[in-house]
């Protein structure tokens, strides 16, 4: 894992460990999005999967945690969930199935905390 470039192709095996490494700024934003799915999703099973922190129900997966080169990023698994919150999130930047972004004060929480309750009602429903 490379610190000072922020790439975090991660060989950490806990999440913990993963969070650790981080700057102090981005391990403090990536633990309150921590906190908040396991208060969503607390059946949820974390791990460590292609050097992030991942959460899962049974074999099906709902998030995702990364610091990466140039942001940091929230992975929802439930794409279709996603896009009704796409536009609801002021200055971070949406991908398909992420929100990315560079400050935790960038992200409205509770709209997050929506996103999040949604996405995994949904991953339980199927």
């Amino acid at each position: 894992m490379i610190i000072k470039d922020h790439v975090m192709q991660s060989s950490a095996k806990t999440v913990p460990a993963y969070l650790k490494k981080l700057p102090a700024d981005r391990r403090a934003a990536l633990t309150t999005l921590r906190k908040l799915i396991k208060d969503v999703a607390p059946d949820a099973k974390e791990s460590m999967q292609a050097g992030m922190p991942t959460y899962a129900v049974g074999s099906c997966p709902l998030f995702a945690i990364a610091s990466q080169k140039h942001h940091l990023a929230l992975y929802v698994c439930e794409w279709t969930t996603m896009n009704k919150y796409r536009r609801k999130f002021g200055k971070a930047n949406c991908g398909k199935g992420c929100v990315r972004f560079k400050r935790l004060d960038d992200l409205s929480l509770d709209v997050v905390e929506r996103l999040l309750v949604e996405a995994a009602e949904e991953v339980r429903a199927k």
